[in-house]
């Protein structure tokens, strides 16, 4: 795997946490979004790792500046940046915050890095080497490393993961559509890129995301998803996300493994 784009991540997740164990400031952008000093340093490092290790390749971040499409839209690929995804997740210290990094070629997902500091969890993929789950990354002499998914299903339980801070109706009714198909539906909640990671790791069968994302909050967590053989496709349309679109909002989306 790309030993950069590990480092990029670590490095981030390192500078998060110095904030995390901290009273720290909350700003709000335009959007009335939550922004934090750890979403501004993690941007940082991460771009300056990327810049260092591939100069050639644009920067996309969450937390950067947005070319306008005009000049976007020559990039045949690039990366794909969300220092903090889950910043609402992050303020509540409830640990599922995670740190996402894409690389993005011809509108599509090839690789890509979830990081979880707080609970010490990494996922990463890259095509051709397939996706993997790495525990206990700072423990060292335990590091655990697994190929995705975890688990192939067992049992007649369909499992649908859910967000924690945006639980739409039209996600309250595609549960109950579920309800009616099978006979045990249990749903799950989670925070940030680790919704996608879920399905990923086959502990999840659905994710509908009925409710508004921007690229760079679902370009590493596909990746993972694809990449361990499952699927993020557009609702209802049967086909894949796609990015450096000329509005970065994502449409909704469903992700899923059968």
């Amino acid at each position: 795997m790309n030993r950069y784009l590990i480092q990029a991540a670590l490095s981030a997740g390192k500078e998060i946490m110095k904030i995390y164990e901290t009273d720290f400031d909350i700003e709000y952008k335009e959007d009335e979004s939550p922004l934090t000093t750890a979403d501004k340093r993690a941007h940082d490092v991460i771009k300056n790792v990327l810049r260092k290790h591939f100069p050639a390749l644009p920067v996309l971040s969450e937390e950067g500046r947005h070319l306008p499409y005009e000049q976007r839209k020559e990039w045949k690929e690039f990366w794909l940046v969300d220092p903090i995804d889950g910043t609402k997740e992050f303020i509540k210290k409830n640990g599922e915050f995670t740190v996402n990094i894409a690389r993005i070629r011809d509108g599509r997902p090839v690789e890509g890095i979830v990081y979880a500091p707080a609970l010490d969890t990494l996922y990463v993929a890259e095509e051709t080497k397939g996706a993997y789950k790495v525990d206990g990354i700072w423990g060292r002499e335990n590091i655990s490393v697994k190929r995705l998914p975890l688990e192939q299903k067992k049992d007649i339980t369909v499992r649908v993961v859910a967000s924690r801070s945006h639980m739409s109706a039209e996600t309250e009714a595609f549960i109950e559509d579920l309800k009616i198909k099978y006979k045990k539906v249990e749903t799950i909640t989670a925070g940030s890129s680790l919704k996608l990671c879920l399905i990923a790791e086959g502990n999840a069968d659905f994710y509908p995301r009925y409710a508004p994302t921007m690229e760079w909050d679902t370009g590493a967590g596909q990746a993972i998803v694809e990449l361990s053989g499952a699927k993020v496709e557009v609702a209802a349309e049967n086909k894949p996300l796609t990015y450096n679109k000329e509005n970065l909002k994502n449409p909704w989306f469903l992700a899923y493994r059968k």
